[in-house]
């Protein structure tokens, strides 16, 4: 769908538009296939791009699954030297909901985790501060 103004512009040209026109009118220029393998090799290299970023994932993520089994079984090894009074959490820190759908303990269960979702998030920034 073309704009009213366009064509009003096309048919009101004057003797210097179709003047430029017919100068700047002129056949493509024969180049041998050089914009074709030019769009090509754009294209190739738009498509390496693309692929770049989660063929790099995929490595690196191999790359660290031995360290990050060997944390994990570290981290393992620490939870059973740490005391377990350390690692419960009292209810009175809770904030006490009751709930219809879900029970008590289901809704603490879920502002804890919320709490420790908010903490982590906090720890990371102030780490990556």
């Amino acid at each position: 769908m073309t704009s009213k103004i366009i064509n009003m512009v096309e048919k009101l040209k004057d003797a210097e538009d179709r003047m430029l026109e017919s100068m700047f009118q002129s056949e493509s220029i024969a180049d041998d296939g050089f914009s074709r393998r030019v769009v090509s090799r754009i294209r190739r290299r738009l498509w390496l791009r693309r692929l770049a970023l989660p063929a790099a994932m995929l490595v690196g993520g191999g790359i660290a699954i031995k360290p990050l089994s060997q944390l994990v079984t570290a981290a393992s090894k620490l939870m059973t030297v740490v005391p377990q009074g350390l690692l419960e959490v009292p209810t009175s820190w809770l904030p006490q909901m009751e709930s219809v759908v879900f029970g008590a303990s289901l809704a603490q269960m879920v502002v804890l985790a919320a709490m420790l979702l908010a903490a982590g998030l906090l720890g990371t920034r102030l780490l990556v501060d």
